[in-house]
């Protein structure tokens, strides 16, 4: 991908999911170290070290690092208020990074045990002007926009041929020239649909998807897999927000959910929570179509323009996925992050996917989490 007009942003993205889930809710706290390993299956190790480069002891350090990180995050953030420009991790060496605005906020971030970054807008403002363009009338040339917290700058996606269109656009929103970056000849992301087929669960025995968490009374899944009323192998469609949001949940009264995901190797992982990951963490997606991958959360917040009409508040990660993928989980060691909405690329040269949050859906719907 090209990059043209450099610009400030700042935000995170986050996870996706797959298969099933069950046992207790879902608590936003952060996991101890030590828990951040135990009772992490062996098999999601193993993917983390393939792709990370390293072994399973190299995969076990990298989520000792993240789980630990995440009070270092909150507490960067707390400590900066209205200077804070977003945090995110470097796994190599094991640094926490917070973007902030001004003198007094660096030495804070310092305080708090991360490496302060210079910023020129504030996570707020760049979280605002990605609320600009949303509710703009954006082109048909810009897929999708996020907040890149690593470049301070909000990253406007541009595919072959428009830049022109973009560039003019972005200019219309009378926004910092280094506030807004055109990133070009990026792929359209598309849903990914179970019209090309999939393994995990049948929508009206036709359209195929993947669970995404169990939960108490059946499981989560992309909204875009079907609308209320609809059958299922194994439920019917009780809940879905598609465009704008991409949840739903399907209740399963005559099957048991439980807090797992299949790992699509013959065995299982244990969900024990959902605690969001930092910016810049190592995440694992489970699906149907494409088994375990894995790769970094890249922004919180993004938005994706589908064919169907936009989806906001989406992780961005740089985690492949495929058609029959969709809904499937995310995982960053054993805390559920979110459900597979759809992308770019595929998973034999690499592409770029965005998740639903799965607290998202939980807090939306009044749900469980069953963990294991």
């Amino acid at each position: 991908m090209n990059r043209i007009s450099k610009a400030a942003v700042g935000i995170a993205a986050l996870g996706l999911f797959l298969t099933t889930s069950a046992a207790a809710p879902a608590l936003a706290q952060s996991p101890a170290p030590d828990a951040a390993v135990d009772g992490v299956d062996a098999r999601l190790l193993e993917a983390m070290a393939h792709d990370l480069g390293t072994d399973v002891d190299g995969a076990k350090e990298v989520l000792r690092f993240q789980a630990d990180a995440i009070g270092t995050a909150a507490d960067a953030a707390a400590a900066t208020g209205d200077a804070f420009a977003g945090t995110w991790l470097d796994e190599a060496t094991r640094t926490v990074y917070a973007a902030v605005t001004d003198d007094e906020a660096r030495a804070a971030v310092t305080r708090a045990g991360a490496v302060p970054v210079p910023a020129a807008h504030s996570l707020a403002d760049l979280e605002s002007l990605s609320a600009r363009i949303a509710s703009a009338e954006v082109p048909d040339v810009v897929p999708s926009w996020w907040i890149d917290v690593a470049s301070n700058d909000v990253v406007v996606d541009v595919v072959t041929g428009g830049e022109q269109v973009a560039a003019d656009f972005v200019a219309s929103l009378g926004a910092p020239a280094d506030a807004v970056r055109l990133e070009t000849d990026v792929a359209a992301p598309e849903t990914f649909d179970t019209i090309r087929g999939g393994v995990a669960y049948y929508i009206n025995d036709a359209g195929r998807c993947s669970v995404g968490f169990a939960v108490q009374g059946g499981f989560v899944t992309a909204g875009h897999c079907g609308v209320a009323g609809d059958r299922t192998t194994y439920g019917t469609f009780q809940g879905s927000s598609f465009p704008g949001n991409d949840y739903a949940w399907v209740a399963t009264p005559s099957h048991t959910p439980v807090g797992q995901v299949v790992d699509y190797a013959g065995g299982t992982v244990a969900v024990k929570g959902s605690t969001p990951a930092a910016v810049g963490a190592t995440v694992c997606r489970s699906g149907s179509t494409t088994g375990w991958h894995c790769g970094q959360v890249q922004a919180y917040n993004s938005t994706v323009r589908y064919a169907e009409g936009s989806v906001s508040g989406l992780i961005r990660t740089s985690v492949c996925a495929e058609p029959g993928d969709s809904g499937g989980s995310l995982l960053a060691g054993n805390q559920a992050q979110g459900v597979t909405s759809g992308g770019s690329g595929d998973c034999s040269t690499g592409g770029t996917t965005y998740f639903q949050p799965v607290n998202e859906i939980l807090q939306a719907y009044g749900l469980q989490l069953l963990t294991s």
